[in-house]
């Protein structure tokens, strides 16, 4: 800690931290424990995070995220897609595909950015708030392949997949990496049987464009 920095303040980011990082809750002697503090400040700290909704007890005493925090989560999808729209409209633009940044929003994909290219006669109309199951289309599923290779597994680096959302419509997406916070991934969708090969590496690439912007 520095002179400039508030300690409170940096102990109630870390019980958010915490309890972000387990779906079971915390007590305040767990909670205690992991900061190394005593049980009235972990008291102090959570009364004051109750009070702004961005944390709850259950019956059993167990702090857990509250939804104050989705309220600001959503605050955050406008900065996401802001700083994510230059690798959207380099991909859809080379690729001549409609392209998109997709993030996780509970057990569902959640498009967040889309980007249409300028020069084809048509291509899949895909909008900004569209949701489907994580387990299907390629957003989802490079979602979901992401977090297996954190497990271990190994892979192309990206998800192909088609018709799975749209009839006649073939995907291509590649997760984001290295990104706190935030789970996602960018693609393209495109009226095709088949992706074409290069394809799926030109979308690890914009993957990884938009993971630096935000870092």
């Amino acid at each position: 800690m520095t002179a400039e920095t508030s300690q409170t303040l940096d102990r109630g980011l870390k019980v958010l931290k915490l309890l972000a990082d387990t779906d079971h809750g915390l007590t305040v002697t767990e909670l205690s424990n992991k900061l190394g503090v005593n049980r009235t400040v972990v008291y102090r700290l959570l009364a004051t995070l109750e009070q702004h909704a961005l944390v709850r007890r259950d019956l059993g005493g167990r702090a857990r995220v509250g939804l104050g925090v989705l309220r600001l989560g959503r605050q955050v999808h406008p900065l996401v897609r802001e700083a994510a729209l230059p690798a959207l409209r380099a991909l859809a633009e080379d690729i001549g595909a409609t392209a998109h940044l997709t993030l996780v929003d509970g057990a569902e994909a959640l498009a967040v950015a889309v980007v249409e290219p300028t020069w084809t006669d048509y291509h899949v109309a895909y909008r900004a708030g569209f949701r489907h199951p994580l387990d299907r289309g390629a957003a989802g599923k490079a979602i979901l392949a992401a977090r297996q290779r954190v497990g271990g597994g190994a892979g192309p680096g990206y998800t192909l997949t088609h018709g799975e959302l749209e009839a006649g419509a073939s995907g291509a997406a590649a997760p984001l990496l290295g990104v706190t916070g935030v789970e996602g991934s960018v693609g393209v969708v495109m009226l095709t049987d088949a992706v074409p090969e290069r394809v799926g590496q030109r979308v690890v690439d914009a993957a990884r464009e938009v993971a630096e912007a935000l870092r």
